[in-house]
């Protein structure tokens, strides 16, 4: 219900427009990419390869670029995706995923409209939690609450596929445990990562 909510209210997104990522990313409110002049944005699309150029906190390099898909990096540890979502002939939202590399990388993943307001409570994603990794069928073994109730090992990035909009979801533990500690943790995996794919409006595994 809140999806179709959703669509309803975007519907005055209209692609017809003839919108694609690097006007979106033009676009781009200041307080999601501090220092960014409207000009370096556009230099930083002219380019067909890999361009960077410099900004007030540093350098930006673009890494990814299609009609839809924008990657860059925005410092030695962190990149941003920007990502153009259908959802229905008429409408689309921006997907922007953030992460940073530290020990471990770890993603944060917001939805805006195309005129950049912010969605909240959305229904576009499943909750992301350690369960997800975990088979759950496993519960029940000796050992298994152990797993899964570890402390700081449970970093996830979020990347999109080359082509297409499927979300792939990695489990990033193995650099925050000992050897010890992972061989604990593998028995009750699934997997360590995991696709989502983009249906009627939202990921779905």
């Amino acid at each position: 219900m809140r999806n179709f909510i959703w669509i309803f209210f975007l519907s005055v997104s209209l692609l017809a427009e003839g919108q694609n990522i690097g006007d979106l990313f033009k676009l781009m409110p200041s307080e999601l990419l501090p220092g960014m002049s409207e000009g370096s944005k556009t230099m930083l699309l002219v380019d067909s390869g890999e361009t960077a150029v410099p900004y007030a906190l540093g350098e930006i390099k673009k890494l990814k670029q299609s009609s839809d898909y924008l990657k860059i990096k925005t410092s030695d540890a962190g990149t941003t995706q920007l990502k153009l979502l259908t959802l229905n002939k008429d409408s689309a939202i921006v997907c922007m995923i953030r992460t940073v590399c530290a020990t471990a990388c770890d993603s944060h993943i917001s939805f805006y409209t195309t005129k950049w307001e912010k969605i909240e409570n959305n229904g576009f994603l499943p909750e992301i939690s350690k369960e997800i990794f975990f088979d759950s069928s496993k519960k029940e073994m000796e050992n298994y609450k152990y797993a899964v109730s570890l402390h700081h090992i449970y970093p996830v990035s979020a990347a999109f596929s080359e082509q297409g909009s499927d979300l792939t979801l990695t489990f990033n533990y193995k650099s925050l445990l000992t050897d010890d500690q992972i061989a604990e943790i593998k028995p009750f995996l699934k997997s360590d990562s995991i696709t989502l794919k983009w249906k009627n409006a939202t990921f779905r595994e």
